[in-house]
């Protein structure tokens, strides 16, 4: 793992109420990059990828243009964020955030800064 990309998955843990996260490639399924534990994160990256592919598949079914920012699946007591990265194409971002702990529009913020600052 290149530095960028382990002080990427540093800064993503140092949000409030992070308990995993990730860089995927989901061309393939697979986690190039992770911090965090409580969870299988190679299965998760590949569970995740599938989410991806398919609402790429229906914006395009659909004619939608517009990129895929991010997409929250909401848990009882977690969120699980995924964001793309669009400097870096068939890379996304996942985060799993403890609902109790964390505050959802400030994990965004801080992803999407960690998003922009990712070098490939």
């Amino acid at each position: 793992m290149t530095t960028n990309l382990k002080s990427s998955m540093d800064a993503a843990m140092t949000i409030d109420g992070a308990l995993a996260a990730a860089l995927v490639d989901y061309r393939s399924g697979m986690c190039l990059a992770q911090a965090g534990g409580g969870m299988n994160l190679d299965l998760a990256a590949a569970g995740n990828t599938q989410v991806v592919r398919a609402k790429l598949k229906t914006m395009e079914t659909l004619g939608i243009r517009k990129g895929i920012e991010d997409i929250l699946i909401t848990l009882a007591d977690q969120y699980h964020l995924i964001r793309l990265v669009p400097n870096a194409d068939g890379l996304f971002l996942y985060l799993v955030l403890d609902r109790a702990k964390g505050n959802l529009a400030l994990a965004r913020y801080k992803l999407t800064d960690i998003e922009r600052s990712l070098k490939v």
